[in-house]
C-alpha cells in the first residue's frame, strides 16, 4: 500500500507540475493579496503590525479554496477516477494520496512565502516562529477538510462557489486558533493551547477526512 500511496502522489505531482498553472496561481495570490493591504490600509506601521497575522490567514485560507475545485475534478472528467477506483487500494487511501500532493502543492509554499509577507506586514519577530508552526500544523488540515468539499461537488455547476459555501464555516475554527496562536506569541502569552488545538485538529481530520471524501465521491459517482 505503501508504494501506491507513493506512486499516486508522484503521479499528481508530475501533472500538477507540468501544467504549472496551480502551484502559480496560490502563490501569486498570495502575494498580490497580502500586498494590497498596506496600500489600502496606510503604510502606519502600529496598524500594519497589529493586522499582520489575520491578513496572512486570511489570505492564506483563501489561496487554498482557489485549487480545492481542481482536486478530482480533472481526473474526473478524463476518466481516470474511475480507473483509480479499480485500484487494490482503497479509496480511502487514494483521497489521502490526493491531498498529500495537494499540500505540497499549495500549503508548502505558502509556508515558505508566509514569513516574507509577514515581514511585509511588519509583523513582530516574535510572531515568525508560530507562524510557520501554525501554517504547518493547520494547512494540511485546510486540505483535509477542502477534499471532502471538493468531493460533494464533483461533477456539479459551479463547484467552486459551492465549494466556498461548504468549506468556509468549517475554516472559521482553524482561522480564529492560528491567529490567535500568533498574537499571543506577539505579545509574550502562551502559545501551547492554541497549538494543542490546531494539532487537534489536524489528528482529527488525518483520518475522518479522507473516510468523509472517499464517500463522497462513491456517492457523485453513481
Amino acid at each position: 500500500m505503501t508504494r501506491i500511496f507513493r506512486h499516486l502522489v508522484m503521479r499528481d505531482l508530475r501533472l500538477a507540475l507540468r501544467q504549472g498553472t496551480d502551484v502559480a496561481m496560490v502563490v501569486s495570490f498570495f502575494v498580490i493579496t497580502v500586498t494590497l493591504f498596506p496600500l489600502g490600509v496606510g503604510p502606519e506601521p502600529n496598524i500594519l503590525a497589529r493586522i499582520a497575522a489575520g491578513v496572512v490567514w486570511v489570505t492564506a485560507l483563501l489561496a487554498v479554496m482557489l485549487s480545492l475545485e481542481r482536486m478530482f475534478q480533472t481526473d474526473y472528467e478524463d476518466g481516470s477516477i474511475d480507473l483509480l477506483l479499480l485500484t487494490p487500494a482503497p479509496l480511502e487511501l487514494v483521497v489521502l494520496a490526493k491531498v498529500t500532493a495537494h499540500w505540497l502543492l499549495t500549503g508548502f509554499p505558502l509556508i515558505i512565502t508566509a514569513p516574507v509577507l509577514a515581514a511585509l506586514m511588519n509583523m513582530p519577530p516574535e510572531g515568525y516562529p508560530i507562524l510557520i508552526v501554525t501554517m504547518a500544523l493547520a494547512t494540511p488540515t485546510l486540505s483535509l477538510v477542502g477534499a471532502v468539499g471538493a468531493a460533494l461537488t464533483l461533477g456539479a455547476r459551479r463547484g467552486g462557489v459551492l465549494i466556498s459555501l461548504l468549506i468556509l464555516p468549517l475554516y472559521i475554527p482553524i482561522l480564529i486558533f492560528a491567529v490567535a496562536a500568533v498574537d499571543a506569541a506577539i505579545t509574550d502569552l502562551s502559545t501551547r493551547p492554541h497549538l494543542a488545538i490546531l494539532g487537534a485538529m489536524l489528528a482529527a481530520a488525518l483520518p475522518l477526512a479522507p473516510w468523509a471524501s472517499a464517500a463522497a465521491l462513491r456517492h457523485s459517482l453513481r
